[in-house]
């Protein structure tokens, strides 16, 4: 087993004694991991499963199910876009029809350097500057394409 693995099974077990004795542990476990990991290990399904005594097809169901977890690791940043009714007014569609086209990813993925994960998100609570977007914990405001180009670059020429 290589170190990398010994630390992600290390981390699991702790998460997973924590928070096993909870009332619907599963849920606060598997936030945990993907709080300290960035994402849900698949590895991360049998622990859980033993150590909750589920199967693993329930574990997997529920990490399926939840478009908040991931199974691989995030880009170094995440982009969010407001896909609620504001920002859908404003222009939104255009502009994740743009970003995907930009990144050359779809929701839920990561651009092949690893440097951006595209995820939607359910309002900011930015709705006077729609649309909007968050990259990490940045929110930006009246997103057109070429502010989205910037923004993009600036964090890539950042790296």
């Amino acid at each position: 087993m290589s170190d990398h693995e010994q630390d992600l099974n290390a981390v699991i077990s702790r998460i997973l004694e924590e928070r096993k004795a909870y009332p619907g542990a599963l849920l606060p476990i598997l936030h945990g991991i993907q709080d300290a990991l960035g994402y849900v290990p698949r590895e991360a399904i049998a622990q859980i499963a033993l150590g909750l005594n589920l199967s693993r097809a329930e574990i997997h169901g529920v990490v399926s199910f939840y478009h908040y977890f991931r199974t691989s690791p995030p880009g170094r940043h995440t982009v969010y876009l407001c896909r609620a009714e504001s920002c859908q007014s404003m222009g939104a569609n255009q502009l994740v029809e743009h970003a995907k086209a930009k990144l050359g990813v779809d929701f839920h993925e990561t651009t092949r350097d690893g440097a951006f994960t595209l995820e939607p998100i359910y309002c900011l609570g930015n709705c006077a500057c729609s649309p909007a977007m968050m990259i990490d914990d940045e929110v930006y405001g009246r997103v057109t394409p070429e502010r989205f180009e910037e923004v993009i670059r600036i964090l890539k020429e950042a790296a």
